[in-house]
C-alpha cells in the first residue's frame, strides 16, 4: 500500500514537473542541442556489466531515460522498444534505457518484460543531468522521459522531449530511416 502510494505521488510530482512555473533541479544542465557531441558516460547495466557511449562509435544509439521500472508509461515505451528491437537493430542502431533505479530493480524488469536491450543504472542522476534529464524534488528524484538518437560519430542527431509511449519507437523508426537513408 505504502509502495503504491509513493508511486502515486511520484507520478504527481511528475506530473507537476511539467507544469509551467514549477520548479525543478535549478542546477540541472540544458538539453545536449542537436550537432552537439553527446555527453559521455560509464554505467552499469542490469547485469552489472559498464556500457560506455564511446564504445558504440560507429553505431547509432537510441539513448532513452525514463522515470522508472515497472511503472505504467515506462513499460509501454521499453515494451514498444522491445517490440521494433530488430527493425531498429536492422537499421544500425543500439537501444539503451537509463533511469535512477539500481542494476537489481533493472535485471527483474528487463526479466520481466523480455527487454533485449541494455538498461543502464545512473543511481545518482549524472549522466541524466548532463542530458538534462535529470529531475530532483529532495525526497524523491528521476529521470524525464527523453530520447536522444546519437549519431555514428557520437553527436546528437535528434532530441524527443515530449514523448508518446505508444508511439516513441515508430518515431524513432521513422527518423533512423530518414537520417540513415535506409528503407
Amino acid at each position: 500500500m505504502i509502495k503504491r502510494l509513493l508511486i502515486g505521488l511520484c507520478f504527481g510530482l511528475v506530473a507537476f514537473a511539467g507544469m509551467p512555473g514549477a520548479a525543478v533541479n535549478a542546477q540541472a544542465a540544458e538539453v545536449p542541442a542537436v550537432g552537439t557531441m553527446a555527453p559521455g558516460f560509464a554505467l552499469p547495466d542490469q547485469d552489472g556489466r559498464e556500457v560506455r557511449l564511446d564504445s558504440l562509435q560507429g553505431k547509432w544509439v537510441v539513448l532513452y531515460f525514463y522515470p522508472k521500472d515497472d511503472t505504467p508509461g515506462c513499460t509501454q515505451e521499453a515494451c514498444s522498444f522491445r517490440d521494433d528491437f530488430s527493425r531498429i537493430s536492422a537499421l544500425g542502431a543500439r537501444i539503451l534505457g537509463v533511469s535512477v533505479d539500481d542494476s537489481a530493480s533493472h535485471a527483474a524488469f528487463a526479466r520481466k518484460h523480455r527487454l533485449p536491450f541494455p538498461l543502464l543504472a545512473d543511481r545518482k542522476g549524472v549522466v541524466a543531468q548532463r542530458y538534462g534529464a535529470f529531475s530532483d524534488f529532495g525526497v524523491i528524484s528521476f529521470a524525464r522521459r527523453y530520447t536522444f538518437l546519437i549519431d555514428p560519430q557520437g553527436k546528437i542527431a535528434k532530441t524527443y522531449l515530449s514523448v508518446d509511449t505508444e508511439q516513441h519507437a515508430a518515431d524513432v523508426i521513422a527518423d533512423l530511416k530518414r537520417l540513415t537513408g535506409k528503407p
